[in-house]
Formats: C-alpha cells, sequence, structure tokens
C-alpha cells in the first residue's frame, strides 16, 4: 500500500499542472458596439443612440453583454444580435436578447461558428420599436484592441 502513496502525489500534481495550464490558456476577448439610426439597413427614422460592451470567456463558451440606449422614437419592442452581416448588409437573429429595456444586461452560450463571426466583426445589435420595427438603432459589434 504504502507504494500507491508516490504515484497518488504525482497524479494529483499532474492533475494540477493541467489544471494551471487551462486556465492560462482561458481567454476574455472584449467586444463594442455604438448604436445610432444611420447604422440601420436601410437607415431608420429617428435620432437615438446606445451603447453596448460585451465579453466572451473562450473556457466557458459563454457572451456577457450590458447596454443602455435613449432617445427613441417609442418603447423598444425587441432587440438582437444579428449575423453573419457586414457593416451595410443584413443578417439574421442569432442571440435574441430577452430583456432589452435600457439598460440591459443577458448571457448566451455560442458555438465555435458564432465565436468566429463575432471575432470576425459580422455580427450586429438592433433595437425595434413600433415605429421602426426593422430596427431603430444599430450597431457592428467589434473586438476590442
Amino acid at each position: 500500500m504504502m507504494t500507491h502513496r508516490p504515484l497518488l502525489g504525482l497524479a494529483i500534481a499532474a492533475c494540477s499542472c493541467l489544471a494551471l495550464n487551462a486556465a492560462a490558456i482561458a481567454e476574455t476577448m472584449t467586444f463594442t458596439a455604438k448604436l445610432d439610426a444611420a447604422s440601420e439597413v436601410p437607415a431608420a427614422t429617428g435620432t437615438g443612440g446606445g451603447s453596448v460592451t460585451a465579453s466572451f470567456d473562450t473556457a466557458s463558451k459563454q457572451l456577457s453583454w450590458k447596454g443602455s440606449y435613449s432617445g427613441l422614437t417609442g418603447d423598444a419592442t425587441a432587440a438582437h444580435f444579428h449575423g453573419p452581416a457586414d457593416v451595410g448588409a443584413n443578417g439574421g437573429v442569432v442571440v435574441p436578447i430577452a430583456s432589452f429595456k435600457s439598460p440591459f444586461t443577458g448571457t448566451a452560450p455560442l458555438t465555435d461558428a458564432q465565436l468566429a463571426d463575432l471575432a470576425a466583426g459580422k455580427w450586429y445589435i438592433n433595437i425595434h420599436t413600433a415605429k421602426n420595427p426593422n430596427g431603430e438603432i444599430r450597431g457592428q459589434v467589434m473586438k476590442d484592441k
């Protein structure tokens, strides 16, 4: 029985080393978006604006965001992350923003493909209103440097 204790110690040390190495590899990526009516496609009526900051944890594959807006033509009726789409183009809903009353926060898990599009600047966020049902303010989500 005594001969197995050194092996147990080595196994524990190896697991600890792997855990520390995995933590060192984990990264948090940050993103920002400035929202305005002129960025909508086609451009929307209104003078409102807003901003969103987001972070992605590569270990948990979780996207977290917080944002705010003001000056809309009416109450927000929906909000989404859309993509993949370049600036000036439209894309489908990728992640709905369930709670979108300003200020708002949320989280969602992402797939590797979704992360690749997000990191490449192919996602945008928009806020919808009754007057602008396709979106009143929009902003391209860009990775911070």
